[in-house]
Parts: structure tokens; C-alpha cells; sequence
């Protein structure tokens, strides 16, 4: 049997690095794609063993370049997404462009399959230009390539991530927290391992789920989230809603950071719940339950932001044995 070729595009983030040390001890040979090669081995040559992952560079997705890398795999898998625009138009490119390309070549060359990551609750965000561009390549997949699985996974969470870790160190520090929409907006927070082997499946599965919405087992609204947060670093914050109109006025000034805390596409995104939609089987429905609780978690990682971080819960064991 031929050993199959992965082409990852993606992986240095954190659901790339657990997909490469899955994959890997699989026996699949991993092509890894990155923009720096010299940063990523440091974070990916530790994941799989000797011989099982390849590293290229690719700082533009030049057209032929691509197509030489797809032309040689089984399976293409792209992870590749952005949170805010650098540059104008930069969401068209990372999600519409490059998806576009990808299933063309895929077609071109029949692969055996192309998965891509996309979000869940993009749906209903016509407001959105991060929500736009990831629709507009979810339609070029379909168009372009019938063995595509497209999967909507609602937040991704780990030690890794820059979600929930970014959260506590917001909290550990600022007396206030605002909430936005009063903290209203629903999600469904999948743990990085779940997600992980979710894709692993559908490089297993010979069927294909066309679309797949990926979610974990708790219901949480946004004020739910810091709350938990909060409990698991033994802090206590002010959560105040913030009327949407200082709410615009705030967007606005963090935008102009090198790395936005929010922006105002953000804002508009944030009014849509980030659940299952309804009309699309998730991966509970095909046999694929995600376990791994939120709260349960984050508090194996949130000594980081506690008073005494790692000593924390040891010194709090010695004072309940006293």
C-alpha cells in the first residue's frame, strides 16, 4: 500500500503542530508549507520523527510553485487563516484566493481528497469581510472540487492558542472587562485535540461530508467564557456591557495596533452566535463527539496566570492539609 502524501498548508499554528504529531506517528509523510522556514523548525521539526516531514518555503503562493506541491500529494489540507486584515483585501486572498487555487489544482490533478478549515457562524455576517471571504471560498470549493470537505469549527482552544490564553492575561491584569453585546453571543469552544482528530477522520473516511460543522460539548455564551476564565485564575473583574457605540469608538482605536485586540470587523461579527447552524450535520452527527469540557481544560493550563503560577496549586493543597 502507497504511503500517502500529505500537503499541509498552515502548520505552524496550533492546530497545524497537533495535526503534524498525529499524522506523523500514522506513518504519514507530511509536506508542511511555511512563509518562514528558519521559525517554523523550531516549532515543527519536534512534532514527527525523522524522515516523515518535509519543510518548504513559500513566502507568495506563486501559482506554479503551488502547483508543484499539490501535483506530488494524496491529500491537501489547508489551514491557513487570518483574524484581521494587514493589508487591504488581505482576507480575499488568505480566504478566498487561496482556497480557490488549492481545489483547482486538486481537481486538475484528482487528489484523493482536499479538506480546508473555515469557521463556524459565517453564515448570517453578510456585515463581515472576514465572514464574506470565508464564504466566498467556501462557494470556489465547491465549485472547483467535488472530493472537498469543508469544515466550520466554532473557537479552537488549547495552551496553544491565542484565544483563551490571551484572555487570561487581559484579566489578570485589568480591574474592568467589557462585554460586548452584553456578553450575550453563544459558543460551542472545541478543544485543538478534538478538532485534530476530526480531520483525521476525514482523511480516513472514504465518504465525504461536504460540509461539517465542528463543535464541542458545552453551550457558552461570551460572559460564561470570562467567568470561567476568571474562576480558574482566582481573580474577581468588573464585566461591564459596553453600549455599542463606545463599543464602535474602541474598535476603532485598538484596530490601529500592530496586533488588534478588536477591530471593527470583529465588532460585527461578534453579534452572530458561533453555534451549530442547523443545516449542516456536525461532527456529533456523524459519530465524531468531541469530550474535552472548556472549564475542565482551561484548568489544567491557567496555573500561568494565577498569583504563584505553577506553585499555585500546590500551595494550596499544603493549606488545606493545615
Amino acid at each position: 500500500m502507497k504511503q500517502k502524501e500529505i500537503l499541509l498548508f498552515g502548520a505552524t499554528g496550533q492546530i497545524g503542530r497537533n495535526l503534524i504529531r498525529k499524522l506523523s506517528k500514522s506513518n504519514f509523510k507530511i509536506t508542511a508549507v511555511t512563509r518562514n522556514i528558519h521559525t517554523a523548525g523550531i516549532k515543527l521539526k519536534t512534532q514527527a520523527n525523522p524522515g516523515y516531514l518535509q519543510l518548504i518555503e513559500l513566502k507568495n503562493f506563486d501559482f506554479n510553485k503551488v502547483d508543484a506541491l499539490v501535483k506530488n500529494c494524496s491529500i491537501c489540507i489547508n489551514l491557513v487563516g487570518i483574524l484581521y486584515e494587514k493589508k487591504k483585501n488581505h482576507f480575499q486572498l488568505i480566504h478566498t484566493d487561496l482556497p480557490d487555487m488549492l481545489s483547482t489544482l486538486a481537481k486538475k490533478y484528482k487528489i484523493e481528497k482536499f479538506i480546508h478549515l473555515s469557521a463556524l457562524g459565517i453564515e448570517k455576517a453578510t456585515d463581515s469581510n472576514y465572514a464574506l471571504s470565508k464564504l466566498n471560498g467556501e462557494k470556489k470549493i465547491f465549485h472547483n472540487f467535488k472530493n472537498s470537505v469543508i469544515l466550520r469549527p466554532s473557537i479552537v482552544y488549547s495552551v496553544d492558542d491565542k484565544f483563551s490564553t490571551n484572555f487570561m492575561t487581559f484579566l489578570s491584569r485589568l480591574p474592568v472587562m467589557p462585554l460586548y453585546y452584553n456578553g450575550d453571543t453563544k459558543f460551542r469552544p472545541i478543544h485543538v485535540i478534538d478538532l485534530v482528530d476530526i480531520i483525521c477522520e476525514m482523511i480516513y473516511k472514504k465518504e465525504n461530508y461536504s460540509l461539517l460543522e465542528c463543535i464541542g460539548p458545552d453551550v457558552l455564551s461570551f460572559k460564561d467564557i470570562l467567568n470561567i476564565l476568571l474562576e480558574a485564575i482566582d481573580k474577581k473583574r468588573l464585566l461591564i456591557p459596553l453600549p455599542l457605540a463606545l463599543a464602535r469608538i474602541s474598535a476603532k482605536i485598538l484596530q490601529l495596533l500592530p496586533r488588534p485586540i478588536l477591530t471593527e470587523d470583529q465588532l460585527r461579527l461578534l453579534k452572530y452566535d458561533n453555534i451549530e447552524s442547523g443545516l449542516y450535520k456536525t461532527n456529533f452527527d456523524v459519530g465524531l463527539k468531541s469530550s474535552r469540557r472548556f472549564k475542565t481544560e482551561i484548568n489544567k493550563y491557567s496555573y500561568n496566570w494565577k498569583s504563584g503560577g505553577q506553585f499555585s496549586n500546590q500551595n494550596r493543597r499544603v493549606k488545606l492539609n493545615d
